[in-house]
């Protein structure tokens, strides 16, 4: 069985599952040398939006059989991903 003809059982075989939730681990990490007056609210809304874009994609692939709802989850996890500008 060569990767492209990966079977996904469920939605943490995802690759881009797999990296939201690095991204999510290193994004805790780097927050934890951010100054203690941000810890609590900065900090936390950042770590709480790169944990939402794992969950969304959770959610998506539960709804995966109803195309809008799927569609709509993933929109959300992008949102998350997105940085502010």
């Amino acid at each position: 069985m060569t990767n492209k003809t990966k079977l996904v059982g469920t939605y943490r075989d995802l690759d881009v599952y797999k990296m939201a939730m690095d991204e999510a681990i290193h994004i805790f990490e780097l927050t934890r040398s951010f100054p203690s007056e941000e810890k609590f609210n900065l900090v936390d809304q950042i770590r709480r939006s790169s944990r939402s874009v794992c969950a969304n994609i959770g959610e998506a692939w539960r709804k995966r059989r109803y195309k809008l709802a799927f569609v709509s989850k993933l929109s959300d996890a992008e949102t998350e991903a997105c940085p502010m500008k």
